[in-house]
């Protein structure tokens, strides 16, 4: 840039200024509801169009011209206020919000996606009934989730294109907490939400691409970020019983009284109980225990400290993926098994703990977060194709401690007229895991052999900046950069020996969203990510191409065409480095070519009646690998089509509930796409009859009764009686028809 570049910015920054000081007027304030508690996320906007959002304070600060005659504040669950300016000055402004029914005229369209993203899935939380962890996952436009391991094992996930297997491409979080596992004994950045009580959960963020600083690793497809109740507005004791043998139980109690505001103490602990036979031929004997307790402290009225502790422990039985044959042929049915001794157990502890300042006109958040988990998981893919003796039976199992640290620090500004918003982060994360195994084992209890053992110890620092600048009150560019080096070391037990690599990448960012009207907007982002690959691939190929970059783009709009109707349409494409992957399930190293995504995804949210909501999501993938020739491009398992949907109610009366639908496309099995994994369509229900003290629901899943296939997977195997192996697709059968009953008690 020439100096006469330089020169013309600052003339026209001093414009700017002048013309600010003569024209424009600082508004201070703070938005909380009846009861003096903060509102944070809440978005003003002027009717000229200048906006913000509330921090963890619930403050804010926005400067907006002479002309502007009103502010409109919105939150979801809130009526909407619209605070004249004709009778105030420039100074602090209290707004206090009133409670009112879940409505999608809350959803206010801005210049910044990301909010109006967190709007849409605080208005889909309130207006869907929550059914467990694991299923807010597909709130997510386009994800999926299958299960093919007797309900203890971490999900599969799939989005934009990716068989993501266990979260390699998906960065997810609770309370700013990471779940990912890098380096994981059975997959790279394996993710079990099992530890989450559905209950407990306020809000769900979520953006899809790696178009965001603040998130690092696995962040390739995009990331979900949850966040728990800071407390419960009753105590709550919940029961559930249904078919095959499944039962659970919730309590949730404010230890220190319902709060009234937030200057007082909150504390409040949850636990679950988890149970069911299954509905397959063997037992899963599933078993699954929660505890969990939150207390929020706002030292004075700048400080707020919190401290999250949970305990989770689930063991069970699996029978595990079968093959076609063997269900056509009669020798077992869809719900038999070949081994129905697979299964494992798991657990984790947590403590978390974060500490938010408010600098006047600034925040300061640091987090420090703890973890010890044990996993032992029991699999047989292939059967009898290695070892017709004793069978193909394997164990993969490790013990880790997790230590991490961030801070972030955040400013609202304003050069003159032009609104400015930074941020500047760090993160520190050691993982340190003990005795990492890939053993054959025979009954789940006799070890034949070690295939792979060892020890790692893995860290990632890194730290990012970002600038948010609002050239324009409709038009906002944001421009982030991120740098995170990455440590590995891997001792392996079985030859005694000790390698260590280290490896660093940059990861710049970029957003443009412009308002055109009060409705609609428009947003273009581009940025790299990565997903680290396993320690155990990384000494193995000394380093290189360990660390495969993800370019992305996205280029898309929000359309309120009426207050009823929100309409969200991207278009975007997504390209992956050659990468080198560790597959867990057999100790090796596999070349993945460079691979090319795009697609189109669309989200449409109706408030058809005060009473009825009706949302759908249909999202088209096109997955290929590029190195590849044209006939064998196909990525197995990606999906292609895809979509969920469904209508929610909401009676005065206390009647509500949901009718949903999901539906995954036919696809490609295998590089040639000659083997198809078949799709499926499935519908679910939910009805609750809610009153001041109590609620009684009924769920169901499955209402059709569809035979279906929830994962499946292009495997060679052989069954013991069988000269020759045989590829073809292995699957496990989703739920048939399934029915549950629920108490609530609340007090």
């Amino acid at each position: 840039m020439t100096k006469r570049t330089y020169i013309l910015l600052v003339v026209i920054y001093l414009l700017a200024t002048v013309e600010a000081l003569a024209s424009d007027q600082l508004y201070n304030g703070t938005v909380r509801d009846e009861k003096g508690k903060a509102l944070p996320g809440a978005t003003i906007l002027s009717d000229l169009g200048e906006g913000v959002v509330t921090d963890p304070f619930g403050k804010f600060k926005i400067k907006i011209s002479d002309e502007a005659k009103y502010l409109t504040v919105s939150f979801i669950g809130y009526e909407m206020q619209q605070v004249a300016l004709v009778d105030q000055t420039s100074g602090q402004l209290v707004i206090t919000m009133q409670p009112s029914s879940i409505s999608l005229s809350n959803v206010v369209i801005t210049p910044d996606d990301t909010e109006i993203i967190h709007s849409l899935s605080q208005y889909d939380l309130a207006v869907r009934p929550i059914n467990n962890s694991q299923e807010i996952l597909r709130y997510v436009p386009g994800l999926f989730i299958g299960q093919h391991a007797g309900g203890g094992k971490a999900e599969q996930i799939f989005l934009r294109g990716f068989d993501i297997d266990h979260g390699t491409d998906i960065s997810i979080s609770v309370d700013g907490m990471p779940v990912n596992m890098p380096s994981h004994a059975h997959g790279q950045g394996y993710s079990d939400l099992h530890f989450l009580i559905p209950e407990t959960i306020q809000r769900v963020d979520f953006n899809k691409g790696p178009h965001y600083a603040e998130y690092g690793d696995f962040t390739t497809a995009g990331y979900v970020s949850f966040k728990t109740r800071d407390a419960v507005d009753h105590n709550t004791i919940k029961v559930e019983g249904g078919q095959y043998g499944t039962f659970r139980t919730v309590g949730m109690f404010n230890l220190l009284g319902t709060p009234e505001s937030d200057e007082d103490d909150q504390l409040f602990v949850a636990g679950e109980v988890f149970g069911s036979d299954g509905y397959f031929e063997s037992s899963q004997g599933f078993r699954r225990y929660n505890v969990m307790a939150k207390y929020k402290s706002q030292w004075n009225p700048n400080t707020l400290f919190t401290a999250t502790g949970s305990t989770f422990y689930s063991k069970w039985t699996a029978s595990g993926q079968i093959p076609v044959r063997a269900v056509e042929s009669g020798q077992i049915t869809r719900y038999g098994a070949i081994d129905d001794t697979e299964g494992g157990e798991t657990a984790r502890t947590n403590l978390n703990l974060q500490l938010v300042q408010d600098l006047k006109g600034a925040t300061w958040s640091n987090q420090l977060y703890y973890s010890r988990y044990d996993f032992n998981l029991v699999s047989n893919f292939t059967f009898f194709l290695n070892d017709p003796v004793n069978g193909d039976q394997i164990t993969q199992s490790e013990t880790r401690d997790i230590i991490g640290y961030k801070s972030e620090y955040k400013r609202s500004d304003y050069l003159g007229s032009i609104q400015l918003q930074s941020k500047a982060g760090a993160t520190m994360r050691y993982d340190h895991v003990d005795d990492i195994r890939l053993s054959r084992t025979k009954d789940r209890q006799e070890v034949l052999s070690d295939i792979a053992r060892g020890d790692v110890n893995q860290s990632n620092v890194s730290a990012y900046i970002g600038e948010s600048i609002a050239l324009l009150p409709q038009l906002v560019l944001d421009a982030e950069l991120r740098y995170d080096h990455l440590f590995f070391n891997y001792t392996n037990r079985l030859d005694a020996t000790d390698r260590t690599e280290d490896k660093g990448i940059w990861s710049p960012k970029a957003r443009l969203n412009y308002q055109l009207s009060p409705n609609l907007s428009f947003f273009v982002k581009a940025g790299t990510g990565f997903h680290s690959n396993d320690a155990r691939v990384v000494v193995a190929q000394s380093g290189e191409e360990i660390l495969p970059k993800a370019y992305g783009q996205d280029i898309g709009m929000f359309y309120k065409p009426a207050s009823w109707l929100a309409i969200n349409l991207t278009t975007w494409n997504l390209d992956l480095d050659q990468e080198f992957v560790y597959v867990g399930d057999e100790g090796v190293v596999e070349a993945g070519g460079k691979t090319n995504r795009k697609g189109v995804d669309l989200s449409v949210r109706a408030e058809l009646t005060s009473w009825l909501f009706a949302d759908v999501d249909l999202n088209y993938t096109k997955a290929r690998s590029i190195d590849e020739p044209e006939a064998a491009q196909y990525i197995p398992l990606a999906p292609v089509f895809t979509s969920i949907g469904g209508l929610s109610f909401d009676f005065e009366q206390g009647w509500n509930g949901s009718v949903r639908y999901r539906y995954l496309g036919d696809r490609a099995a295998n590089e040639d796409r000659s083997v198809i994994a078949e799709g499926y369509f499935i519908m679910d229900a939910v009805v609750n009859y809610t009153q001041p003290k109590y609620q009684v629901s009924l769920t169901v899943e499955n209402l059709l009764n569809q035979e279906w296939k929830e994962t499946q997977f292009l495997t060679e195997s052989r069954l013991e009686d069988e000269p020759a192996p045989v590829e073809e697709i292995h699957f496990t059968p989703g739920t048939p028809f399934f029915a549950k009953f629920g108490f609530s008690y609340f007090f």
